[in-house]
C-alpha cells in the first residue's frame, strides 16, 4: 500500500498542524491503489487497536513503575494530553468519518512514535512493552494506508489536514512517562469511540 506523509512534525515540541499528502502528485491514482479486501482489512485493524488498547495502557503503566501505578487517576489524567477533536459519531456521513478517521490515526502514528522512542531510552529491557509498541504502530500505519486508499477511491481525498502532538524530545524522564500515560490513556478511550463510529461504516 502506499504509505502517506505523516510523521515528519514529529520533532516539534508543541501540537502543530500539518497537511498530510496520502499520495504522491496531484490527485488519486484510481482503483490500483486498493486491495480487493481493503474494507474487511481496515475493519479487523480497527477491532484490533480496540482490543488491545487497554492491555497496552496497563503494561505501560507497569513499567513506568511509581508514582504512576499508584496515583494513575492523576498522573494520567487524559485532559492534559492533547489530542485531534472527533466529533463524528454513527449518523454522520461516511465521508466525514473516514476524514476523522485518518486525522486520528496520523496523529496517533507519530505520537506513538515519540512514546517508543523514549521508552527505548528509559525501558530498554521491557521487551514485551516495546514489542506491543511497535506492534500498534505497525498496525496503525497499515490502517492510515488503508484509509488512504479508501479516501482516494471513494472521494478523490488526496491530502487531509492533520494535527500532530507534542514531542517529549528534551523533557525530564517524569514528563516523558508522563505524557506517554496521558496519550495512552485517553487513545483507550478514543480508539473505543472510533470503533463504534467507524465499524458500522465498514460492514458489508
Amino acid at each position: 500500500g502506499v504509505v502517506p506523509f505523516v510523521a515528519l512534525l514529529l520533532l516539534q515540541r508543541r501540537p502543530v498542524a500539518g497537511r498530510a499528502l496520502l499520495v504522491t502528485g496531484s490527485g488519486c491514482p484510481g482503483h490500483s491503489l486498493c486491495r480487493s479486501n481493503v474494507q474487511e482489512q481496515t475493519r479487523r485493524q480497527v477491532a484490533l487497536l480496540n482490543a488491545t488498547a487497554q492491555d497496552l495502557f496497563s503494561l505501560y503503566l507497569k513499567c513506568q513503575g511509581e508514582p504512576f501505578s499508584s496515583d494513575t487517576d492523576r498522573l494520567c489524567n487524559p485532559s492534559g494530553a492533547f489530542f485531534p477533536a472527533f466529533r463524528v459519531n454513527r449518523t454522520s456521513e461516511r465521508k466525514e468519518v473516514m476524514v476523522a478517521m485518518y486525522k486520528l490515526f496520523a496523529f496517533l502514528n507519530a505520537s506513538l512514535g515519540n512514546i517508543t522512542r523514549d521508552q527505548e531510552e528509559l525501558n530498554p529491557t521491557a521487551k514485551e512493552l516495546l514489542d506491543r509498541l511497535h506492534n500498534t504502530t505497525k498496525t496503525t500505519r497499515g490502517l492510515i494506508s488503508n484509509l488512504t486508499c479508501l479516501l482516494c477511491k471513494n472521494y478523490n481525498i488526496f491530502q487531509v489536514d492533520v494535527s500532530y502532538g507534542e514531542s517529549s524530545k528534551g523533557k525530564s524522564t517524569f514528563k516523558k512517562k508522563q505524557q506517554g500515560c496521558q496519550v495512552l490513556r485517553k487513545y483507550v478511550q478514543v480508539i473505543a469511540q472510533a470503533a463504534r463510529v467507524l465499524l458500522p461504516h465498514l460492514s458489508p
